[in-house]
């Protein structure tokens, strides 16, 4: 008999998750019969010692998401190099059967499916958001040397700036907005982030991490707007199948 094999999802009201389907599909293709993906719902990232002491025999990875990303590195033993710039985690490698190392692969995922989007035109950015996702985000902006500000309810440096403070020319000037909330995740799909949408032109591009709905309220007001638009899947695609990689490697 076959040994059994887990791979799970860590995160908050995850029940929607793309990555249970993602990987049972995967699994099956394979026939990897005694491989499973279980979605670790916790309320508090105080609850993950319980689930690898309860799973710590068979667990071979973890893939991590809001609002555990940045909680979670304090129970890794080892962290790779680009995760500690990026300061967040999405991806656990279990080494020796207790080791946890932790790997970004958020940003491998939104630069290879932000890249063949580009033109010349696209000169600065805007980062909705300052959680664990917008991290990754921003790394890949730096990598691409691309200057961006983030946008948040309450800046609290001068990376930062609040939405009240977005106007015509701060739109204007942005041509890539890149949304790392969750506003417009289903259920909720008529929220948005409090943008002013009329200065949005066919010179920009709204990327929004989330895929549920497949067209959020944030995408729909751009495209309207004539701005090219995309959602998270490819982003999400890639980043699992890298994190399939480093489980494997």
């Amino acid at each position: 008999m076959k040994e059994q094999r887990i791979f799970g999802l860590l995160g908050k009201n995850i029940s929607y998750s793309f990555s249970k389907n993602y990987f049972t599909e995967k699994f099956c293709n394979l026939r990897l019969d005694n491989y499973t993906y279980e979605n670790f719902d916790i309320q508090s990232i105080e609850d993950f010692p319980i689930i690898l002491d309860k799973h710590i025999k068979t667990l071979q990875g973890v893939n991590v998401t809001i609002p555990y990303k940045e909680d979670v590195m304090q129970y890794l033993d080892e962290i790779d190099k680009d995760a500690v710039k990026i300061g967040a985690v999405n991806t656990i490698k279990i080494l020796d059967g207790y080791r946890l190392k932790g790997f970004n692969t958020d940003a491998f995922g939104f630069e290879n499916s932000l890249v063949p989007l580009l033109n010349k035109s696209m000169t600065s950015a805007l980062i909705l958001g300052t959680g664990g996702a917008s991290k990754a985000i921003a790394f890949v902006l730096n990598k691409l040397q691309i200057p961006f500000m983030f946008v948040s309810r309450s800046p609290k440096n001068d990376q930062t700036i609040s939405y009240d403070a977005l106007n015509k020319d701060w739109i204007e000037k942005s041509t890539i907005i890149i949304n790392c909330t969750p506003l417009g995740t289903f259920p909720d799909t008529e929220n948005h982030p409090p943008i002013p949408y009329q200065f949005l032109s066919k010179s920009h591009l709204l990327y929004d991490l989330i895929y549920n709905p497949e067209v959020t309220t944030f995408l729909s007001k751009g495209k309207m707007m004539g701005s090219a638009i995309k959602n998270g899947k490819q982003m999400l695609e890639l980043q699992a199948d890298k994190s399939w990689n480093i489980w494997n490697s």
